[in-house]
This record gives structure tokens, sequence and C-alpha cells, in this order.
């Protein structure tokens, strides 16, 4: 059994903005019901080219539900090219937390968003030099490319989680391990520039201020530094995190992947427990 946080449940078993818009300037219909998850999003404009109505259906479980809801919620208001930002991490953020099963709920709202965005601008659904690399989910090798790059995902487990790929008949559990294998094998060819540990700390800490906290403090979360220990950077949960049920999930899939993108892929993020 999954355990959800308040706010999957709240979005899941109380939906925003259900149902269909009649003249939607941008609308996308993702995945299939065959694949078990389904997602129709829409939405329009304002006289200032921002979103003002924002509307879902889906097909799914409640984690797809959640996730819909939730993102419709989050893009009101936004201009096109903010709403285009938003990653599935964010909406997993939004909601307090995904279990790691239910990720892909969080990418297939992503997917929707950016291709009702592509709707509106009259870009083609269909991408030619994409390929098909999981036939049971119908997930191609960008998408999977994508997942793993975003997500710091090393793993086929991971991959499935993030993105269904892999989840059927399995035969594509190699294809999808040379993905993974080729994308951080093309990180490794371009090297960061060495830094000093005065540099790396500095860095640490500007990414912690930056790029993780305010995040987290939107939801009335927040992480301390305690210490940085080598490749080891020590925090304390504060706030909401302190009792999340998805906090250590926050810890690895958001606040070490943010120090990993942004100063170095050594990085660990460990917890003090206090």
């Amino acid at each position: 059994m999954w355990e959800y946080t308040d706010k999957v449940k709240d979005h899941f078993l109380h939906p925003r903005n259900v149902g269909d818009i009649e003249n939607p300037d941008g609308v996308a219909e993702i995945g299939s019901i065959a694949c078990g998850d389904a997602l129709k999003f829409m939405f329009t404009l304002d006289d200032h080219n921002r979103i003002n109505e924002a509307k879902f259906k889906t097909f799914g479980c409640a984690s797809a539900i959640a996730s819909a809801s939730a993102l419709t919620e989050m893009v009101k208001g936004m201009t096109l090219e903010e709403a285009s930002k938003i990653t599935n991490q964010d909406i997993a953020e939004y909601l307090g937390g995904l279990p790691d099963a239910k990720m892909h709920c969080s990418v297939l709202g992503r997917q929707a968003l950016e291709a009702a965005i592509d709707n509106y601008r009259g870009v083609p659904a269909e991408k030619a030099d994409e390929q098909i690399v999981c036939e049971c989910f119908g997930v191609t090798d960008h998408e999977i490319e994508r997942a793993v790059k975003e997500n710091n995902l090393s793993t086929v487990e991971e991959v499935t989680n993030y993105t269904k790929a892999g989840g059927g008949c399995k035969s594509c559990h190699e294809t999808i391990r040379e993905i993974i294998n080729r994308v951080w094998s093309g990180k490794k060819e371009a090297p960061r520039p060495k830094l000093t540990n005065i540099q790396k700390i500095k860095l640490i800490e500007e990414t912690v201020d930056r790029e993780i906290r305010p995040s987290l403090k939107k939801d009335g979360g927040d992480i301390e530094l305690i210490d940085i220990v080598g490749n080891r950077v020590i925090v304390a949960k504060r706030g909401t995190c302190a009792t999340c049920p998805a906090s250590q999930q926050t810890l690895k899939g958001f606040a070490e992947a943010k120090l990993r993108e942004f100063v170095s892929p050594d990085l660990v993020v460990e917890e003090v427990i206090e």
C-alpha cells in the first residue's frame, strides 16, 4: 500500500477543474486507456496572454488525478513561457511528494502541459526522430532520455517509475539500460572544472538557498545545511518536511538532484537525525 500525502488525497478526493473547455486555446491528449493512464489537458488565455482557465479529464489512479488537478491550479496566471518551465518534480513537490512507483503520473502531467502549449503554437505533435522503445506503454527514446536527465535516474526500475517504460513485457530493458548509459557517458565526456573546497562549499550554499529552499518553502517546508564532509551534504529537515512521509524522496529526488546538477554529480545528501 502506497502512502499518500494529505495534499495528494485532497486533490484526488476533491479534484479541481475537471471537465472540458468549449473553445480552448491549447489542448492535448497524452497516454491511452489501453496503457493504463490517459490525460486530456486544455487551457485558455486572457487578454494579457496569461492562462486564466485550465481543465482536465483523466483515466488513471489517485496519483494521476491528483497530479492533473494540481497542475491546473499551478498554471493559472502564468504566461506560456512560465508554464513551459514546470517540471514533473515541481508537480510532485506541489503535492508534497509522490510514491516512487507513481512518479510517472507527474511526468504525464508535464507532458500534457507541454503538448497543449505546442498545440497552441502550432508545433506538430509527432516528432519524426523519436523511436518507440517500450511498445507496451508507447514510450519513446526521447521521453526516456529526458526523464533520466531531469530526475537523475540510473536504473531501469527508476525509469519505469517515472515513465512506465519497461513495466510490461520487459523486452525493452536492455534498450533502456543502453539509453541510461548513453546519457551518463555523454556527461562524462565534458567534465566540470575541478572545484576547490572553498568553491564547492560556496556553490553548495548558493544552490541550497537559490534552487532548493524556495521550492520547499512554498508548502511550508525547509532544510537547513548542517555540514559538508567531502561529497556528503548533511542537512536537517525543517517545517512540514520534518513530518512529511515523502521527505526522503524530496531529499534524494529533488535536493540531491539539484546539487548534482549545479555543483557536482558526486554529491550525496544525508539527513542528520536530531
